[in-house]
């Protein structure tokens, strides 16, 4: 087969087969450049950095030449089901189910795994985002490590945490895990992998060479959670863990503050019949408005799968974000068999759908990262099941508008855990939507002398410079909006019930 160039316009003149050729010649020609540059990078580490870099390098190859290798959407629309009812189990039916006096002996056999690469950023803090405090001055971090410390004392049981740290929280994260020496829970940590931002262009590395820090930090990322079975088992703790004699992990994001150990769900993993032994259970919860771009879970060529908003061909996005056709949304709380993941990653069978996340950086130049999801997996795993949990098991902390949620009285404290208040008359949360002058937690906390008493609102919006006095109770819809240049401070002591302030309101020191 020949590729005809005319030497003067250099337009490539190309049959049907002929830009088949043409293509894979210039996949090829993207996947060697990238290897040499790749090649290039490593010349600039020794020792453990340049063997951990190879690893990282490793996989990376791997999402690249798959990258080039994707033509058009990963799924056919007229292909998707519904799943069974039979795959899908309702909680109420699970957490009828009596505890056996073996629950101890399945504790034992479990790893909680805690997503622990993201920064703080977005809430305008320094660090890594589960340092943030979140409640009764605790953190994300001490709460889990609360949790999991009442399990081990409660059953006397001896169930690790493992956190998942990216290349931007380790280090900060390592100095505070000194503060838990003396807590009744081993913790381990691994690092995610970490992989190169690609030039959106000439679809190579941005980095010149292998430093994270100052002008160095935005060449790299960490490739979004999927990147857990391989970095686990890179880092010897998945086999350590095996060799300990545990079976499964409980996966879950460190801002998902709902996401505690649920026996009811551990006990229906370890009850599943032996010839269909359960390796991987996702809970869903039921969709609402403001979940519509939330990934669900799909019958697609006999198995449960993953449908992510970025895989739907634009054609049915509106179809996607329906809550009658798609109903459920995966919450991101996992819990995985330990020795399906060892067999899966190396017969390098996970196959998970990439993620194309394109970033403008600071300078102007735009770049794409290659990113998986950790729930991607399922397919891969044998008797997959959906467990549907109530709404209170996704409690995630996105937005200072979340944290006025968690730190009010709508929830109650014990043991690490956050339960709704059993004097609030309905279990819904409020719908709270705080303006940019909330966005960072610094800001948040300064315009609160306390946190508002929550228990009877339903929906509380609030826009611009407004300041909140001690002691307010906030009931029904309640709407804030100061005007640009001027400022409401509502008064301690004060009760809005279904009101909206607007204008100038300014309580004056004399």
């Amino acid at each position: 087969m020949s590729i005809k160039i005319d030497p003067i316009s250099q337009h490539v003149d190309l049959s049907k087969a002929g830009m088949a050729e043409f293509q894979e010649k210039l996949r090829l020609q993207h996947e060697t450049s990238m290897h040499k540059e790749l090649e290039k990078l490593l010349t600039t580490a020794k020792g453990a950095e340049q063997e951990i870099s190879k690893k990282d390098f490793e996989g990376f190859k791997n999402l690249f030449h798959r990258f080039l290798q994707v033509k058009g959407p990963s799924v056919k629309w007229d292909k998707i089901h519904k799943p069974p009812e039979d795959l899908i189990h309702p909680y109420d039916k699970i957490k009828a189910q009596v505890l056996p006096d073996s629950v101890a002996a399945s504790l034992n056999k479990l790893v909680v795994v805690k997503l622990n690469g993201g920064l703080g950023t977005s809430m305008g803090c320094k660090g890594p985002k589960s340092v943030i405090s979140v409640r009764n001055e605790n953190t994300f971090l001490d709460l889990t490590v609360h949790q999991i410390e009442h399990l081990n004392k409660t059953f006397n049981v001896d169930v690790p945490l493992v956190l998942m740290n990216s290349f931007n929280t380790d280090e900060d994260t390592k100095k505070i895990l000194q503060k838990y020496t003396h807590h009744r829970v081993h913790i381990h940590t691994f690092n995610q992998s970490r992989y190169p931002r690609i030039n959106k262009e000439s679809l190579l590395p941005v980095a010149k060479d292998l430093g994270v820090h100052g002008d160095h930090g935005d060449a790299w990322y960490p490739p979004g959670h999927g990147d857990i079975y391989a970095s686990f088992y890179n880092s010897g703790l998945l086999d350590q863990l095996i060799t300990a004699g545990k079976e499964y992990i409980f996966v879950s994001n460190i801002d998902n503050l709902g996401a505690t150990v649920d026996l009811f769900i551990l006990n229906h993993l370890m009850t599943q019949p032996k010839d269909k032994r359960c390796e991987f259970i996702m809970e869903v919860t039921d969709k609402t408005r403001a979940d519509v771009k939330g990934g669900t879970l799909i019958q697609y060529d006999d198995k449960l799968r993953l449908l992510e908003i970025a895989q739907v061909p634009k054609a049915h996005v509106d179809e996607f974000k329906s809550v009658t056709k798609f109903k459920i949304f995966n919450t991101n709380n996992l819990w995985i068999s330990l020795a399906a993941i060892k067999r899966l990653h190396e017969q390098n069978a996970m196959d998970m759908e990439i993620i194309v996340n394109p970033k403008t950086l600071d300078g102007g130049l735009n770049v794409i990262q290659l990113e998986t999801a950790v729930g991607a997996a399922i397919k891969a795993f044998d008797n997959a099941l959906g467990v549907n949990v109530p709404r209170s098991r996704f409690l995630p902390v996105k937005t200072s508008s979340d944290l006025l949620l968690v730190m009010s009285n709508l929830y109650s404290l014990d043991a690490g855990s956050l339960t709704m208040s059993k004097k609030r008359e309905f279990p819904s949360t409020p719908h709270v939507k705080l303006g940019s002058s909330f966005t960072k937690v610094h800001d948040f906390l300064m315009r609160f002398e306390s946190i508002p008493d929550m228990l009877e609102l339903d929906h509380l919006t609030v826009s611009g410079d407004v300041t909140f006095g001690k002691n307010v109770s906030l009931k029904g819809t309640v709407i804030i909006i100061a005007n640009h240049g001027d400022r409401i401070d509502i008064p301690a002591g004060a009760v809005l019930e279904n009101k909206i302030v607007s204008g100038n309101l300014r309580i004056l020191d004399h």
